[in-house]
């Protein structure tokens, strides 16, 4: 797929295309690792009864994936969270007569921040393929180090018990104003990105942050998001998307709870893991509601807890995200 410019003089940017050719990884080559104990003492004698130490291969595939510019020149962490989560999918192939199996869960931390001018190479180890789930291990790395750590795991459709919490009853998007409602126009170069930068699609119920705190200071909120055009009809991709877009505001409860916003000069933003478990089908280019709360922030950190309902009530996604939101003093 041919890259998509991110240079303002080359016209208007496709932002889906942008997104769609972001999360299009190349895969650049497979390894073996043998695993293996490391003794730091004498070994004991061993016995013959249990064998030798155990050792296992993983097999290791390697991708490459670009990075969408951001104002502050650091990369979106939801950006590598979607693009992990493509690579780790990619390494999930069915047995012939099998189901294709789907990511059902994922397990990050952000380690360092990633720079937006450089290539991210995502190491997926493949650590085990059972009769109904795949478990893999992505490391995504710049400059040599990890700046996303991640497992992700990924099971056959399966019937079983079946409940849910309902969706809230709050406001459709109808009638809302959107960030490019909100910030289109302004001569600013932050507020031409909330506008016309960004591939998804929001409209606060209770009003955006950023340059306003809320009229409440509660530790909840809802936001409906989409895609800002149509996506492929491939399950990965709407879970990545919607990975992607579940970084935006999951910590804007905590923020909102003390009175803040996201362009006050004393804060501190950082997103320190991130956790998500996705529970039936759902499409990130149609309305999703994005129900969010915030049950604690201590010690220059606060936990978001968030809850992804497809327009018709049905519960889509959970997600979890701690994030650093230390307020500079003076």
């Amino acid at each position: 797929m041919p890259r998509v410019s991110n240079d303002p003089q080359d016209g208007p940017v496709d932002r889906i295309a942008e997104l769609l050719d972001v999360l299009d990884l190349r895969e650049v080559g497979t390894a073996q690792a043998d695993v293996r104990p490391v003794l730091t003492a004498a070994p004991p004698q061993p016995d013959p009864a249990e064998g030798m130490a155990d050792v296992f291969a993983e097999e290791i595939t390697v991708f490459v994936g670009q990075s969408q510019k951001m104002p502050h020149g650091r990369v979106f962490g939801g950006q590598v969270l979607a693009q992990g989560v493509i690579a780790a999918g990619r390494t999930v192939t069915p047995r012939p007569g099998e189901p294709v199996r789907l990511l059902h869960s994922l397990h990050g931390y952000f380690m360092r921040p990633g720079d937006d001018t450089m290539p991210i190479h995502f190491s997926v180890e493949r650590m085990r393929d059972g009769r109904s789930f795949s478990t893999r291990r992505v490391h995504a790395i710049q400059h040599g180090k990890p700046i996303l750590s991640m497992i992700a795991s990924f099971q056959e459709p399966a019937g079983g018990l079946d409940h849910q919490d309902p969706m809230p009853d709050v406001a459709g998007p109808e009638g809302l104003r959107s960030l490019s409602d909100v910030f289109g126009g302004i001569d600013d170069p932050r507020a031409r990105h909330l506008a016309e930068g960004r591939a998804i699609e929001q409209r606060h119920v209770e009003g955006n942050l950023y340059l306003a705190a809320g009229p409440e200071r509660v530790a909840a909120q809802h936001v409906w998001l989409r895609a800002t055009g149509p996506l492929p009809d491939d399950p990965l991709i709407h879970q990545a998307v919607l990975a992607y877009a579940s970084d935006y505001s999951l910590l804007e409860p905590v923020i909102r709870r003390h009175g803040v916003t996201w362009s006050d000069p004393r804060l501190r933003p950082a997103s320190l893991d991130h956790s998500m478990w996705f529970h039936r089908p759902g499409r990130a280019d149609e309305w999703v509601l994005y129900a969010s709360q915030s049950p604690s922030a201590q010690g220059g950190r606060g936990l978001g807890l968030g809850r992804m309902y497809a327009a018709d009530g049905t519960l889509v996604a959970t997600v979890a995200q701690e994030g650093m939101l230390r307020i500079r003093e003076g």
